[in-house]
């Protein structure tokens, strides 16, 4: 059989895994503090042959561009300016990264993201907040308390831990959440700062994703059509064969 039913195969293959990725960003697209996500593919040639290639590797990386930053006037709402991230404490127990900076303090006195994950200090443990204070977070990520009666005298809870690491070291798991791929924790960055009272939005151009579903979905056509042709002729070639014995 023609090697093109092969290479139109694996391209069918890999297109649908890139829809899927498209698909994934656009529903993503007003996540605070979403990184896109990207395809990364290559081609291999077909048993050394100069004219069929595969595609493969449909490996899942991650734009890390920053996103937008809208204010919001939350006391709680930080949004990271350039790079970095907020270190937070995953479901497994273990440190993991994230840009989403829309914090609350959970029911037991902890500072968490709106999404439950508890808040890291440079300690690598939780920042607690007492009962009846209103918090501040400043711009290097100190978070203070002001009492709600008597005295409004700030006192520091605590510093959120902005870690910074290499772009290139930076995987998402299947939680969203980014750790370093070696397993190694990113260490507190001094320099980093976030501005208060803001978010971050996604970094996904929902246009350019749009655009990317048709294309693929017209480039998955195609691949069909192609597999259907080695097909048809495979089968006119049969006959030929066939006739002239």
């Amino acid at each position: 059989m023609d090697k093109l039913i092969y290479t139109a195969m694996t391209g069918a293959k890999y297109l649908l895994a890139r829809q899927d990725t498209a698909a994934q960003n656009l529903a993503h697209v007003s996540t605070t503090g979403y990184r896109a996500q990207v395809d990364a593919l290559r081609s291999q040639a077909v048993g050394g042959s100069d004219t069929r290639v595969f595609a493969t590797d449909a490996t899942v990386g991650s734009d890390f561009t920053p996103g937008p930053v809208q204010e919001t006037g939350r006391d709680l709402d930080v949004a990271l300016v350039g790079k970095g991230w907020i270190a937070v404490q995953a479901l497994d127990g273990n440190e993991a990264y994230t840009r989403f900076g829309s914090l609350e303090v959970s029911a037991e006195g902890m500072l968490q993201t709106r999404t439950g994950l508890p808040v890291l200090d440079g300690g690598g443990g939780p920042i607690v907040v007492p009962p009846d204070v209103n918090l501040t977070i400043a711009s290097d990520g100190t978070v203070s308390a002001i009492p709600v009666s008597g005295a409004k005298v700030a006192t520091p809870l605590g510093k959120i831990k902005l870690a910074s690491a290499p772009d290139g070291e930076m995987a998402r798991g299947g939680d969203g959440l980014f750790r370093r791929s070696n397993g190694d924790t990113a260490d507190a960055d001094p320099n980093l700062r976030v501005q208060p009272q803001a978010l971050e939005g996604s970094n996904v151009n929902p246009v350019e994703a749009m655009v990317t579903m048709i294309a693929v979905a017209r480039q998955f056509e195609m691949q069909m059509k192609m597999m259907s042709s080695a097909d048809e002729n495979a089968r006119q070639a049969d006959k030929l064969l066939g006739s002239g014995t």
